[in-house]
């Protein structure tokens, strides 16, 4: 990559334009020509550095329900433990991380769905000695925006304003499910973009990019922007910092980290007799020591004293959830366990 591609993937990685014509605007915006915009965006996918442009949606506001699954798994079942999972359509993300608990990953089950009947599914599969459900109980931040410029590092202090979201509730109808499912798919890099998704559920562009702006005002969507693959750029020391904050300091404490650029993802999650963090957050960066050094300068700032960071040993899934595809999933008790 180079600094223009650099440049070009931190602007669209949280502001994309919901217009007509979005390659044109983005070049104006650059001072290039949107036949440039669009070369150097298919060849950042070629090399696998964008894996999508897309809408991108809240899974609770649109009924689902989450969970971060924590596992003990016994070390010579890890590989074949996890392959299971991954065959769950609502598994998204799915990693070895350096720990007793070695297998986290996140489950989103439809509306109507049981969360833990799901995850019980995997109690046929030999090798796990412990699971321990992690849901949300608070969100302070959800949006990973990784920096390519290495001159415009952010200060690491509480600097980002919270976006502010109309608490609507939101049930979604079977036109509502359409759109998701449509606005979910990769865009293509081409003049107009959105004209197919406009034809194919027969409205009008000005209709879509309404209903678009429409659902980021009310939180249904986070954001139309592109996704990266973390390690392509680089980014290959992800840490989850896990706190263990007291209880009368967590609303506090999360707010306060959600506010560091460098923290993409920040929840309140339950705490166990083996398992003392209540809030995690996540950071991305280069190297482990530079985690490290993150943490500390965080921590110097938000005066928690206990932490630990986990680090993503491996990769075993990441994908976004595809809404309202709905798909039932079993594991067969006859499945190979060798």
């Amino acid at each position: 990559m180079d600094e223009f591609d650099k440049e070009l993937l931190n602007e669209i990685q949280w502001t994309f334009p919901l217009v007509t014509r979005p390659f044109d605007a983005i070049a104006k915006k650059f001072e290039t020509t949107p036949e440039n915009i669009k070369k150097h965006l298919n060849e950042l996918k070629e090399i696998g550095v964008l894996r999508q442009l897309s809408a991108i949606f809240d899974t609770r506001k649109l009924g689902y329900t989450s969970s971060l699954v924590a596992m003990e798994i016994e070390s010579e079942q890890l590989d074949f433990v996890a392959s299971q999972i991954n065959r769950h359509p609502g598994v998204s993300h799915n990693y070895e991380r350096e720990h007793q608990f070695n297998l986290w990953f996140t489950l989103a089950v439809p509306p109507g769905a049981d969360l833990q009947e799901e995850v019980d599914k995997f109690n046929v599969l030999k090798g796990i000695k412990k699971v321990r459900m992690l849901p949300t109980l608070q969100l302070f931040k959800i949006g990973v925006k990784l920096d390519l410029i290495d001159d415009k590092k952010h200060d690491i202090i509480p600097s980002e304003e919270k976006k502010e979201i109309k608490n609507v509730k939101f049930e979604p109808t079977e036109q509502d499910k359409d759109f998701i499912r449509e606005l979910q798919k990769d865009m293509e890099i081409i003049d107009e973009p959105f004209v197919k998704a406009a034809n194919n559920l027969g409205i009008s562009e000005n209709e879509l990019f309404e209903k678009l702006k429409h659902y980021e005002d009310i939180g249904v969507m986070r954001r139309f922007a592109a996704i990266l693959r973390h390690r392509q750029v680089g980014f290959t020391a992800n840490g989850m910092i896990v706190w263990k904050v007291p209880k009368d300091r967590i609303s506090q404490v999360g707010n306060l980290l959600g506010a560091f650029p460098q923290v993409s993802h920040c929840y309140e999650r339950p705490t166990y007799d083996d398992w003392p963090y209540n809030v995690f957050s996540m950071i991305h960066c280069k190297t482990q020591d530079e985690a490290h050094e993150v943490a500390k300068t965080i921590q110097n700032q938000i005066n928690v004293d206990e932490y630990d960071i986990l680090f993503s040993s491996r990769e075993f899934k990441k994908i976004r959830v595809e809404y309202f595809v709905e798909n039932s999933f079993s594991l067969e008790e006859s499945v190979s366990l060798s």
